[in-house]
């Protein structure tokens, strides 16, 4: 890391960083060290409303752009994250929120794919023209940006999260605040370098806290909030936005279940189930936490899911590791929790279950397999976001559909089959807003991304993620005005009594 990375508390707005006199400052830790590695700054209350003043002021000029020139401004993004070296990023933010080195990289790779995307899926969708319902008009849809709009980040994806939400807001013709999560406010300002040479004002990142987020949610000079994070949350900031009529994404997490059938292909389920399960340490929105497996193959799948879990390395996240720290005291509080209530109740611990020997700084916990958990137990019912793997035996197919649509949650489900017959009705039946059939956790540009039920309200991603920024409007041209019949003041013979009667016979 640099020293202004490890030392300067600032914020972000375009074209470049800084910092804020009045603003409180907070130490960050390593979760996996307990190292203090940078301190971020927390926004105050009259650098917020200068900076939405400035993006509202911003998204006036860029939203007069035609779309081919705001396009443009998107491809050089997507250059400028593509060219650089993401190891800056990359560090900063595994030693914030502990995520494995090579996958923070990983993630950094992966977003310069979505400005070119939506740079031309906005000069694509521009409207429709819709057949004529009246001979001499012209009658059409066309879209409007919304204005300036809020981006609040969870911690697990900071970065490629943020441009999935902001890259589609950009090519509408908003302007951008981002508020990062708490913990991972270093390695998303280091990325919004990417966003220097777009106007003055028009992308900004404020770093902070509830209070900040709140302030910029209330603000009548927002127009827009996109939100990822807890059902809690969520259902506040949705309330907030529907008092205010402002537009909203809301992605809440979810407790999503895995089927493993009688007609699972074994060592892909397992290898799968894995890498669903215990990605991120399991601090994934669409992290696999319940499992229900068919009897028929119950044993056999344990046994080789504990024997590939028990191969996962633990440790920092800058060292060969698999299974970093989670994100702090209060996440791994929570999955010790659960996972003891379960065993209090009559689970039976498999692998895991305990905070790694070896390891006793840090948040750390052992990758984690429960079976014999059944309906009643509360890990059944809350998002663990742990590394947590809670197995139900089921008699058959049915009833792993019935048992994993049980649930208040409906981010994703995923399912191991080779039997078409199943994979067709898994993908028909599970109540989900992602279903994924031998391949868990995969997304796709092009196609929407989001819950049913209480996991979200809105779509990220594809078409839908980008109509979440603009608001349409019907226009109906008359080329060669004409005065119509249907027009006041009405012919008398158009007029009846109530017997019938034309008035005036």
């Amino acid at each position: 890391m640099n020293d202004n990375s490890k030392t300067r508390a600032r914020f972000f707005v375009t074209p470049g960083f800084e910092t804020c006199g009045a603003g409180k400052r907070v130490d960050v830790i390593d979760p996996a060290t307990l190292e203090v590695v940078g301190e971020r700054l927390v926004t105050d209350a009259d650098t917020i409303h200068a900076v939405i003043a400035r993006a509202n002021a911003a998204q006036q000029g860029w939203a007069r752009l035609d779309a081919k020139t705001r396009a443009s401004a998107l491809h050089r993004i997507a250059d400028r994250i593509e060219r650089s070296d993401p190891r800056e990023v990359a560090v900063l933010m595994t030693r914030e929120m502990g995520k494995p080195y090579p996958e923070s990289v990983g993630e950094i790779a992966n977003c310069g794919a979505i400005f070119r995307y939506y740079a031309e899926m906005a000069r694509d969708e521009a409207g429709k023209v819709a057949g004529t319902t009246q001979a001499g008009s012209f009658q059409f849809s066309r879209y409007h940006p919304l204005g300036v709009s809020v981006h609040i980040l969870p911690f697990n994806f900071p970065v490629l999260l943020m441009c999935w939400t902001v890259a589609a807001s950009l090519a509408a013709g908003n302007a951008c605040i981002v508020k990062p999560a708490e913990a991972t406010s270093l390695c998303t300002l280091e990325f919004m370098r990417h966003f220097e040479g777009l106007p003055a004002g028009l992308v900004s990142c404020l770093p902070g806290d509830a209070q900040v987020a709140q302030s910029l949610i209330h603000s009548a000079a927002t127009h827009a909030v996109a939100f990822t994070g807890s059902v809690a949350v969520g259902c506040e900031v949705g309330a907030a936005c529907a008092r205010l009529m402002k537009p909203c994404v809301i992605e809440n997490g979810g407790s999503d279940p895995m089927i493993i059938s009688r007609h699972a292909p074994m060592d892909v389920a397992v290898a799968g189930s894995v890498t669903a399960a215990f990605h991120l340490s399991g601090q994934v929105c669409t992290s696999s936490e319940r499992f229900f497996v068919v009897d028929e193959v119950h044993d056999e799948f344990v046994a080789k899911f504990a024997a590939m879990t028990r191969k996962l390395r633990i440790g920092n996240g800058m060292d060969k590791s698999e299974i970093g720290p989670l994100v702090n005291e209060a996440a791994r509080s929570k999955v010790e929790r659960l996972v003891d209530e379960a065993v209090n109740a009559g689970a039976t611990l498999v692998c895991g279950g305990q905070r790694p020997p070896g390891l006793e700084t840090g948040w750390f916990y052992e990758p984690t397999i429960l079976t014999d958990v059944t309906p009643d137990m509360s890990l059944m019912h809350n998002e663990c976001f742990g590394p947590v793997a809670a197995i139900c035996r089921v008699a058959d197919f049915e009833t792993a559909l019935e048992r994993a649509n049980d649930t208040v949650f409906g981010l994703g489900a995923a399912i191991f089959t080779t039997d078409l017959a199943e994979a067709i009705e898994a993908s028909e039946r599970l109540q989900a807003g992602l279903v994924w059939i031998n391949n868990p956790l995969i997304d796709n540009d092009a196609l929407p991304f989001g819950g049913w039920k209480m996991s979200g309200l809105g779509r990220e991603l594809g078409r839908q993620g980008l109509d979440a920024f603009r608001r349409p409007k019907m226009v109906i041209i008359d080329h060669q005005p004409q005065i119509h019949d249907w027009w006041y003041p009405y012919p008398d013979d158009w007029f009846y009594e109530a017997g019938g009667r034309k008035l005036g016979d």
